[in-house]
C-alpha cells in the first residue's frame, strides 16, 4: 500500500483539532498548552531551533574543516535529448533561447549541456559548460560549440570623492611678509631724516646757572641742644 492510496481512502485534508469543549474532549480547560509559561498565553511565538535556554544542537555539534558549497557556482542543466525534441535544424541555442521554449527557468544562470540521449539535427551552441559527450554528439551531427564564460559579479567600487579646495584663512600666514612690516623693513630713500637737537637749545631739565643758589646754614648759628641748654639754665 502506498501513501497516495491511504489518502484516497481516509481523505486527503486532516480535520481540525478543536479545543476548549469540555473535559471530556482530552482537549477541554487548558487545551493543550499546558498550566502557566510563555507558551500558555496567546501570541506565544519561538525563533527556530529554539529548545527552551538549553544549548541548541547545531551549537553542540562541533565544526571542523572547510566546505566550498558557499561559494559553488550553479547551472541550469539540459540534455541534448531535450533540445532534439523542441528545436529544429539549424537553430541557435543559448540560455535566451532555452528558456524562451521553456527548457529552462530563465537566464540568470549559465546552462551547462549535458550527453543523454541522441542528437540528430545540426545546432549552433553557445553555453557556458559542454560534457564531453555531449560534444562528441554535437558535433558529429554538424553542430558547433561555443564556450563562453562568464564573468562573476562582482560589487561595484565606489567612486572615490574629488578632493576638497582648501578654504583660504581669513587671517594671514605668519610666514608671509604684512604690507606693514615691508614697509618699515623697505629703506626710505626721500624720507627726510629726522632733526638733530640743536646744541644752542638749552636742555628742559638743566637748572639755569643765573638762578641764585640757596642760602646754606650759618656756621654761627646755634643748634637746637645749645638752645635748649639756655633755656634750662634761665
Amino acid at each position: 500500500m502506498m501513501i497516495h492510496e491511504i489518502t484516497q481512502q481516509a481523505g486527503k485534508y486532516k480535520s481540525r483539532k478543536r479545543v476548549g469543549r469540555g473535559h471530556g474532549s482530552g482537549h477541554g480547560k487548558t487545551c493543550g498548552r499546558g498550566h502557566k509559561g510563555a507558551g500558555s498565553r496567546s501570541g506565544y511565538t519561538r525563533r527556530p531551533a529554539f529548545e527552551g535556554g538549553q544549548m541548541p544542537l547545531f551549537r553542540r555539534l562541533p565544526k571542523r574543516g572547510f566546505t566550498n558549497a558557499p561559494f559553488r557556482t550553479h547551472y541550469h542543466v539540459v540534455n541534448v535529448s531535450a533540445i532534439q525534441e523542441r528545436f529544429k535544424t539549424g537553430a541557435t541555442i543559448n540560455a535566451e533561447t532555452l528558456a524562451a521554449s521553456g527548457l529552462i527557468r530563465d537566464a540568470n544562470l549559465p546552462v551547462k549541456i549535458l550527453g543523454d540521449g541522441e542528437l540528430t539535427i545540426k545546432l549552433d551552441v553557445t553555453v557556458a559548460k559542454c560534457s564531453a559527450s555531449a560534444l562528441a554528439k554535437i558535433e558529429a551531427a554538424g553542430g558547433s560549440v561555443t564556450i563562453v564564460v562568464r564573468k562573476k559579479w562582482t560589487r561595484p567600487a565606489k567612486p572615490k570623492a574629488a578632493p576638497k579646495a582648501k578654504e583660504e584663512s581669513a587671517t594671514p600666514a605668519e610666514d608671509a611678509p604684512s604690507e606693514e612690516a615691508s614697509a618699515d623693513d623697505a629703506p626710505a630713500e626721500d624720507a627726510p631724516a629726522e632733526e638733530a637737537p640743536a646744541d644752542d637749545a638749552p636742555a628742559e631739565d638743566a637748572p639755569a646757572e643765573d638762578a641764585p643758589a640757596e642760602e646754606a646754614p650759618a656756621d654761627d648759628a646755634p643748634t637746637e641742644d645749645e638752645e635748649r641748654k639756655e633755656e634750662g639754665d634761665a
